[in-house]
């Protein structure tokens, strides 16, 4: 069963375009570490709630957008061992990070419901 990753990253204005490049970088490491597929998405409508909500998860600062991304592995296999590639491969050490990644929010999930057209 496919296993997912899922990321909220608070990302400055002006860093959009670097913020895509980015994404494009490393999403040649994950493809080759077994990913199937990434999807990274810009806040379009994204509202301010009366308990949580997305700006509050990221700390969210004048001038930045809330992007919201995941990722599907084959396995959680699979998963944990690009991440354990974090620690060994020295590539991901020349990821750029046009954020601030202390705000940066993730977690991995196991599917329970799925469908699609």
């Amino acid at each position: 069963m496919t296993y997912v990753a899922g990321f909220l990253t608070p990302v400055p204005n002006g860093n959009k375009q670097a913020y895509i490049e980015s994404t494009r970088k490393a999403w040649s490491l994950f493809k080759e570490y077994g990913a199937l597929q990434i999807m990274e998405t810009w806040g379009d409508q994204v509202p301010a709630g009366e308990h949580t909500d997305f700006r509050r998860a990221v700390a969210l600062e004048d001038g930045e957008t809330v992007c919201f991304s995941w990722m599907i592995w084959p396995d959680k296999e699979t998963h944990d061992r690009c991440g354990a590639s974090m620690q060994s491969d020295p590539r991901w050490q020349d990821m750029d990070m046009p954020f601030d990644g202390r705000r940066m929010m993730w977690g991995s999930f196991t599917p329970i419901f799925e469908e699609s057209v």
